[in-house]
């Protein structure tokens, strides 16, 4: 057991608390890969060979250093790769650490639902349960050509070896501050899908005009709902290319929002972030003949010539149509 997948029990608006605790990490690797809002990987295989300790055992010192240098409390998973350790995340408490063991992979996945591996969301996993594939044991046996006819040749493939305990992924090393992000709370448990969308807009546009502010454009987007029982949902989207234009990073977190499937779930807040950030004159754009595409840029620009002069709040978000 070699990673750990940390997640730190942060209130909704401490966000920014996230890179002091990257570093707590990196005094430990130099291999972290942030997971924001609130969680990391870590690869340890150094880390063991320098302190004589094993990776179970570096994560409860972890925890204390979180706790007495932070005040912030954190789950913990472990295993031989970066996908199992989040798997085992999904089964860790505050103060435990669960360690999948190299020896006992396939007998720990077994029984888990499919939405328990990261990257099935919720479209993927209600295909494969309509075909009685409802856990990780029932994909690892099936056949290969029947879960590639399901979901895809690459998919299949990748899911199946997933599932069977074959981990090939590997944590790549990121910088958090190479990304924005904005958080709409709702002051009460929130039922209504439509205002689920406007603070999804307000969000978009407030990311949108950020992002123009400081001349960069990003390529990936990521939305997490926050629920009532402090759970959440975290997906993420590769943008059909780099941008700062509002419109399309509201058709991407409407897209996501509706993948989830969400049945009058409990909503505590949203969150969107922005990754992969680039300077925008290094970005190529595909030439657009939509009028009203056109339009909104326009909008967009008289906006931020509003902001610039009269201040941040001159044109509020969630004004603008999508």
């Amino acid at each position: 057991m070699t990673i750990l997948c940390v997640r730190f029990q942060l209130p909704p608006t401490h966000e920014a608390a996230l890179p002091g605790l990257l570093g707590l990490l990196e005094d430990f690797t130099p291999v972290v890969q942030a997971l924001p809002p609130d969680a990391a990987l870590a690869d340890l295989r150094g880390a063991e060979r320098y302190f004589g300790r094993d990776a179970v055992e570096l994560a409860s010192v972890i925890r204390v250093r979180a706790l007495a240098h932070h005040g912030v409390d954190c789950s913990i998973g472990a295993g031989p790769g970066p996908t199992l350790a989040r798997v085992a995340l999904g089964e860790a408490r505050p103060g435990v650490t669960c360690a999948v063991p190299e020896d006992a992979v396939t007998e720990f996945l077994a029984d888990k639902p499919v939405a328990a591996l990261p990257g099935v969301g919720a479209a993927t996993a209600r295909t494969l349960c309509e075909y009685g594939l409802d856990t990780l044991g029932l994909v690892a046996a099936a056949p290969l050509s029947t879960l590639q006819r399901l979901i895809g040749a690459k998919a299949g493939r990748e899911l199946r070896e997933k599932a069977s305990g074959i981990d090939r992924g590997r944590v790549v090393p990121d910088g958090v501050s190479r990304s924005l992000a904005t958080e709409r709370p709702f002051t009460r448990d929130e039922l209504d899908p439509d205002r689920h969308r406007r603070a999804l807009l307000s969000a978009a546009e407030e990311l949108g005009a950020r992002l123009r502010a400081l001349d960069k454009v990003c390529r990936t987007l990521t939305l997490t709902v926050r629920y009532a029982d402090r759970s959440s949902t975290t997906r993420s989207r590769a943008l059909k290319e780099p941008t700062a234009h509002s419109a399309a990073l509201t058709r991407a977190a409407y897209g996501m929002y509706e993948a989830l499937g969400l049945q009058r779930a409990r909503v505590r807040a949203l969150a969107l972030r922005a990754e992969g950030l680039d300077p925008a004159e290094q970005a190529s754009y595909q030439l657009t003949f939509d009028p009203l595409d056109e339009k909104a840029r326009r909008i967009e620009e008289v906006a931020d010539r509003a902001r610039a002069k009269f201040g941040p709040h001159a044109v509020m978000p969630g004004t603008l149509a999508a």
